[in-house]
């Protein structure tokens, strides 16, 4: 029965036409059961009625935390308490990786990387990169409850599922929004923030994101591909490269017109044209040749590194990450990825740090 369409009707109604290879869960007490919970349990968590919104801090299902942007702007970190984050996660497993993801897609999905995002766009003549501004934000309720609709779900269940899955931001935590730059941009962040979202720090918000732009990125390939251009996505980064004929005029206004007509918008002052002779960068890795990382950030890597091994790594600890090790690892990874014989030389100068005393 996996995968299969019924379409056939009992003496209720018609039965559910599944998609896709998600849990099938036909009822609301069915899909509360499910998921370990009680209606009652299930109604909470889902928030229909935004008491979320009203309620003190103590009985909220997230906790809250603004952060400055590099481009002087501002973003809301929504992590949700324990239990709905652990509901998240089972969502995610059991509905979310079921829905179709476009191939265009490399952030968030196993096997997929930012060196698989930045390799199809290594030596191109030109390099297009473009922003979606707001990109969880922009992620509204509706539009998600739409999507488990398509995938079978009758209007309870996805109402359920969605509203376990987005959130609306408390009004004192709008308030107490920190300044920044002040702009439409500000304004337009502010009201999807007030309206029920996709919050960025949950942990299923990734795959919704994915999942919900399956159309976004089947449009801007197609557009991509009959411009002679490749295309990839990271994120809220849309990638684009091409030879020099690559039709500018025709790339640009056609994929800040697909995001409009697709409920998104274009961030233009974050959008970049990079030729060959200049330094071409793609989620964070130098592609004029093939992806690596900027030599200047090696350089400093092993500088840290080296301080490490000389000073000790609490020394060297300069904000205060609370797994300075596993920070360094991690480092590490992303630098050497695209070179073996770069990530060697910096394991072995890890390897000389000290970590006792």
């Amino acid at each position: 029965m996996n995968g299969e369409k019924v379409t056939s009707a009992s003496p209720l109604g018609p039965l559910p036409v599944w998609r896709w290879p998600v849990a099938r869960w036909t009822t609301f007490d069915e899909c509360a059961a499910a998921l370990d919970l009680t209606p009652d349990e299930l109604s909470w968590f889902a928030d229909a009625k935004s008491w979320n919104r009203r309620a003190a801090g103590p009985l909220r299902h997230y906790r809250y935390r603004w952060i400055p942007t590099a481009s002087g702007g501002i973003r809301l970190i929504e992590q949700p308490k324990p239990r709905l984050a652990e509901l998240q996660r089972r969502l995610r497993r059991h509905v979310l990786d079921a829905l179709p993801v476009h191939e265009a897609a490399h952030g968030f999905r196993p096997g997929r990387s930012a060196m698989t995002c930045a390799a199809p766009h290594a030596g191109r003549d030109l390099v297009v990169r473009m922003d979606l501004e707001g990109f969880f934000p922009t992620v509204s309720a509706r539009r998600l409850r739409s999507l488990l609709l398509l995938a079978g779900y009758p209007e309870a269940v996805a109402g359920a599922l969605a509203g376990m899955l987005t959130t609306a931001a408390p009004v004192d935590v709008l308030t107490a929004a920190p300044d920044g730059r002040r702009d439409s941009a500000r304004t337009r962040l502010l009201n999807n923030l007030a309206a029920t979202h996709l919050p960025q720090g949950a942990p299923s918000s990734p795959a919704v994101a994915n999942a919900v732009t399956h159309h976004l990125d089947r449009r801007l390939a197609g557009l991509a591909n009959v411009l002679g251009a490749r295309y990839t996505r990271y994120a809220d980064d849309l990638v684009f490269s091409g030879d020099t004929g690559l039709p500018l005029h025709r790339l640009l206004p056609g994929v800040r017109a697909i995001a409009r007509d697709e409920g998104f918008r274009i961030r233009d002052s974050k959008t970049s044209v990079t030729a060959a002779h200049q330094r071409q960068r793609v989620a964070g890795l130098v592609v004029n040749s093939s992806p690596a990382i900027a030599r200047a950030e090696y350089d400093e890597l092993r500088a840290l590194l080296h301080n490490c091994a000389r000073t000790g790594p609490g020394v060297q600890n300069r904000h205060g990450h609370p797994d300075f090790r596993a920070h360094l690892l991690g480092r590490i990874g992303w630098a050497g990825a695209s070179s073996p014989a770069r990530a060697a030389k910096l394991r072995e100068m890890f390897d000389r740090i000290s970590w006792t005393g």
